[in-house]
């Protein structure tokens, strides 16, 4: 690959992985699975648990809470292009969520996750970048606090 297919190719890796947490928190959370291959797959080694296939993923994704309310926030996008079909990251994220969110403002609390993804992309027939496997791993976890009843 010449410097600027590789360019290129790590930026598309990098807009999925900000795609995938404005979907979460400001989309159709269901909409997720759209970032992913037929047979892309999410995991979290820690809960050893993991959710394989996109309508699986699809299924994971939209049963989210209604009244949830998060921010994630991402950073240290670090994306490793193997091929000119495949690539890897890694990203660190933070997570600010309430479920039972009724409106209004939220008072300021911690984060509930802190952790880091581990990523792994194929170029898709079509040209575009998608996710085959997501793996979660939460260096700092918590429970996820429900606001205050008036």
């Amino acid at each position: 690959m010449d410097s600027l297919d590789r360019l290129l190719a790590e930026r598309a890796c990098e807009r999925v992985v900000i795609d995938f947490v404005h979907r979460l928190d400001l989309g159709e959370p269901a909409s997720v699975a759209e970032l992913f291959t037929e047979d892309g797959s999410w995991a979290w080694p820690e809960g050893e648990r993991s959710v394989k296939g996109r309508d699986a993923l699809r299924q994971y994704f939209g049963s989210r809470p209604a009244d949830r309310l998060s921010r994630r926030m991402m950073s240290n996008v670090l994306v490793t292009v193997a091929s000119p079909d495949t690539a890897t990251a890694t990203s660190y994220f933070t997570t600010y969520r309430v479920d039972g969110h009724e409106g209004g403002p939220v008072p300021p609390g911690s984060p509930v996750q802190v952790g880091s993804y581990e990523d792994t992309f194929r170029r898709s027939p079509d040209g575009g970048w998608l996710l085959s496997a997501r793996v979660l791993h939460l260096a700092f976890a918590g429970p996820t606090p429900r606001p205050p009843r008036p």
